[in-house]
């Protein structure tokens, strides 16, 4: 079955499309210890500001071991898809309408791990990427705003089965982040399904 689209977020230059619940709670409950416990996660060193320290969070990719991705200084060589990993993605990609061809997975450990303002913008997505954002395990908040001028910020709340489509020209005029949070202790795993072109 595949979900009704809603409506578009972004009021303009982009296209995001939320769906709260698209995993139901007992298969998102499978889902999060199925990758938790699946996963070679790993603490990679990138590079912010001329600086060079480690990830806040932990990370592993998955998808065409003859493609390589690479951000913020670092190369990923993929693992293939897991079976519980191929099961998510022939999930979501009739609501994506892309066939995906890698997953970057995020860790995040409890609240103190983050990810900082950034774009989906690296050459081998292709001009105007897919992005498919699934989410497990605990509810973090994130936040949208304009790149060139920060203005309309836009927060959302990411919950265990949620799926986030981000699409069109998103990822040139807008940023994103998943902030710090003293008060969550619960652990999230975030797929970021996505379409390398070279």
């Amino acid at each position: 079955m595949v979900n009704p689209i809603p409506t578009n977020l972004l009021p303009r230059l982009g296209e995001s499309y939320f769906y709260e619940n698209f995993f139901n709670p007992s298969e998102s409950d499978v889902y999060f210890e199925r990758l938790k416990n699946e996963i070679s996660w790993k603490q990679e060193p990138i590079k912010l500001f001329g600086k060079t320290i480690m990830q806040p969070r932990l990370t592993a990719l998955q998808g065409n071991p003859k493609m390589h991705y690479g951000y913020s200084g670092i190369r990923m060589n993929p693992d293939p898809f897991s079976d519980t990993l191929l099961a998510i993605k022939k999930r979501i990609e009739p609501s994506a309408g892309v066939k995906f061809t890698h997953v970057l997975l995020n860790r995040y450990r409890d609240g103190k791990d983050s990810m900082g303002w950034h774009r989906d913008n690296e050459k081998e997505l292709g001009v105007n990427p897919v992005i498919a954002s699934v989410s497990f395990g605990a509810f973090r908040d994130f936040h949208f705003r304009l790149y060139e001028t920060k203005a309309n910020k836009i927060t959302l709340n990411l919950g265990h089965g949620s799926l986030l489509i981000m699409k069109g020209k998103t990822q040139h005029h807008w940023e994103h982040q998943l902030p710090k949070r003293a008060n969550i202790v619960g652990e999230r795993i975030n797929l970021t399904f996505r379409v390398l072109t070279s």
